[in-house]
């Protein structure tokens, strides 16, 4: 079962909205492209372990900091007697492995996961002993994407390539395992260690007066919408969503982008930038949130 579920990652939230309101340079639009990239893996990867019938706990999404030094887990899997730890890569194409480096086929080399992996699972094991636990940890790095092809690799490693992803399952299935309170304390303890916000982000600065104004669409964040009486439309994928949610939606990625900012009326009808009524906005606003103060200093909460 999922102890602890994946949320979008607030980083990725936010990268998604500046994607979409203002011009990223070519470093920031690969960021923000990389880590699209990998959730959409993670997310495969968590429609499989959802499925998995064997009495365990899955963390997903586990960001530590251990002796100044921060490190993520994708996927944790606590069974009766051991730990087992999965990062998942979503690369597409074909690389080839030489010398513990990694390659593209066109000789681009790029962080090695398996070097990444052995460094988590060092730290979570210096970890899992500081808070008086011992059992074994194993850990892999997981290739999702079927179009992925690596070469030259060694036949010892913690590797698990997409056609080895259904037996993967298939022997997590059959780990007996019969879980108890400590298991579940286990959880409860390493859930209370993840950090929400990582030291390392590679966020680009913003301000409010730069970013475009706009409702984006909840499917492929495009600001190419229309508004009806009752809902939008979006003119790229063709999404639909009824107004309320859309204005819902849009007042808490400025509260996310912009936490300090009081959420008024004008500012909300501001930052959506469509022929929308004020009584509509300050209507969904007292439906979902506090309301502060009066006239015209009321904001919302």
């Amino acid at each position: 079962m999922f102890y602890k579920p994946r949320p979008v990652p607030i980083d990725l939230i936010k990268m998604r909205s500046l994607h979409a309101r203002m011009n990223l340079t070519p470093t920031e639009r690969k960021y923000y492209l990389n880590r699209e990239k990998g959730f959409e893996g993670e997310v495969m990867f968590d429609k499989l372990t959802e499925k998995l019938e064997s009495d365990c706990l899955i963390l997903n999404d586990l960001l530590f900091e251990l002796n100044n030094t921060e490190f993520q887990i994708d996927t944790t899997i606590i069974f009766q007697n051991t730990i087992s730890l999965f990062d998942v890569k979503n690369y597409v194409g074909d690389y080839y492995m030489t010398a513990d480096r990694l390659y593209t086929k066109s000789d681009e080399e790029i962080s090695n996961p398996l070097l990444q992996l052995e460094r988590s699972q060092s730290l979570f094991r210096q970890l899992f002993k500081s808070i008086g636990y011992q059992m074994p940890v194993e850990a892999s790095v997981v290739f999702i994407n079927p179009e992925f092809t690596l070469y030259q690799t060694p036949l010892d490693k913690p590797i698990i390539f997409p056609t080895q992803v259904k037996q993967l399952m298939k022997n997590l299935n059959s780990v007996r395992s019969k879980l108890n309170d400590r298991h579940t304390k286990l959880a409860e303890k390493l859930v209370s260690l993840h950090k929400t916000k990582s030291r390392n982000s590679k966020m680009p600065a913003y301000e409010y007066d730069q970013l475009e104004k706009a409702i984006l669409c909840g499917s492929c964040h495009s600001p190419s919408i229309t508004v009806g009486e009752k809902k939008i439309v979006c003119g790229i994928c063709g999404a639909e969503e009824s107004v309320d949610s859309a204005i819902l939606r849009t007042v808490r990625e400025l509260m996310i982008l912009f936490p300090d900012l009081k959420i008024t009326t004008n500012l909300v009808q501001d930052w959506c930038r469509v022929i929308m009524s004020k009584k509509t906005i300050r209507r969904v606003l007292k439906e979902n949130f506090k309301a502060v103060g009066d006239g015209r200093w009321l904001y919302f909460k």
